[in-house]
């Protein structure tokens, strides 16, 4: 790949945006990166953990607007636009929301428009002090259409999203923390990653998937979640890493097996 650099290390999954000299600007290719990279993930049962960050500590500037503005990209765009399901730009960010385990952004620099909707498709963010952030679409007379509406949700109040993109304002990670776009402030934020991550690792993985998806449904899917809270807790039941997380609970040095279900 390209624009993205995977690297996977006892359970954890290294995904850093690589296009420093654009500041992470996303491309079309770093989309079609996104999800190649996050299926990549999805079919290795040993990965407990993403941290999903950028090259050069920003996390990434938006789109690129030399990309966007290519007559050539114009007919493949709309196509996407108009085309049933999700479209590339949907799904290159929803795709992370979907996988069964932990994603964790590593927020610093900058994390405009496209970034930011990246970051909300983490499950927790970990961002510097400094970093500047916006949902910066309308600046360029768009609207985010990469998830955000589904991102969002459960975050902030409708009234504050309605506000932060109509305005496509810049406001640092302290307020994004102080309204609950941001999980974690840290003036290590990459450290403060491998260290959840690092937690993470000693619960079974297939009750971290299950967790996820369950908590996932109760903000996007009511009606199922409470369905899928008996469905998942039957799985886990009748599954081998239970047995072992009660085993690991008072002798530490258990392992778990690598995770049995997608």
């Amino acid at each position: 790949m390209e624009s993205i650099k995977l690297t996977i290390s006892q359970g954890i999954a290294q995904v850093t945006l690589n296009r420093p000299e654009k500041r992470n600007a996303m491309s079309f290719n770093l989309l079609r990166e996104l999800i190649q990279t996050a299926k990549t993930i999805k079919k290795d049962r040993s990965v407990r953990c993403v941290i999903l960050s950028g090259e050069a500590h920003v996390f990434s500037a938006g789109i690129d607007l030399s990309d966007l503005n290519n007559p050539k990209n114009t007919v493949y765009a709309a196509w996407e636009l108009i085309k049933p399901g999700q479209s590339l730009f949907q799904k290159a960010f929803l795709i992370w929301q979907s996988l069964p385990v932990p994603v964790i952004a590593v927020i610093e620099g900058y994390c405009f428009g496209a970034g930011m909707q990246l970051a909300l498709a983490a499950d927790i963010r970990i961002a510097h002090p400094e970093t500047q952030m916006s949902i910066m679409e309308s600046r360029w007379g768009l609207v985010p259409d990469m998830g955000l509406t589904r991102s969002i949700k459960g975050l902030i109040g409708s009234d504050l999203a309605k506000e932060l993109t109509l305005t496509a304002r810049i406001f640092d990670a302290e307020y994004a923390h102080d309204i609950g776009l941001v999980t974690h402030l840290s003036a290590q934020p990459w450290q403060h990653a491998q260290q959840l991550a690092s937690e993470l690792q000693q619960r079974s993985p297939d009750a971290l998937a299950a967790a996820k998806f369950v908590l996932n449904a109760m903000e996007h899917q009511p009606q199922r979640a409470l369905r899928l809270e008996k469905l998942w807790q039957l799985k886990l039941l009748l599954g081998k890493n239970s047995r072992l997380a009660r085993q690991k609970d008072k002798h530490p040095e258990v392992e778990f097996l690598p995770r049995q279900y997608q």
